[in-house]
């Protein structure tokens, strides 16, 4: 059998916590923040767990990590 390849795409994206949880980043924060609230701007910062629907999906792609 085939070694199976990492998603760079996904490995990009998705950070994984000592833990070994998922951490991903939120959509909507990389563009037009004028008009955002200084409130949604921070929280569009930070970091946020994958969704536990998601992980075993996220997690067939990133093999080794």
């Amino acid at each position: 059998m085939p070694k199976a390849k990492t998603h760079q795409g996904t490995r990009k994206r998705i950070r994984i916590t000592g833990t070994g949880k998922l951490l991903r980043g939120r959509q909507g924060g990389g563009h037009l923040k004028q008009k955002k609230s200084p409130r949604r701007r921070r929280d569009l910062g930070r970091q946020v767990l994958v969704s536990p629907v998601d992980t075993d999906r996220v997690r067939r792609l990133l093999p080794y990590d």
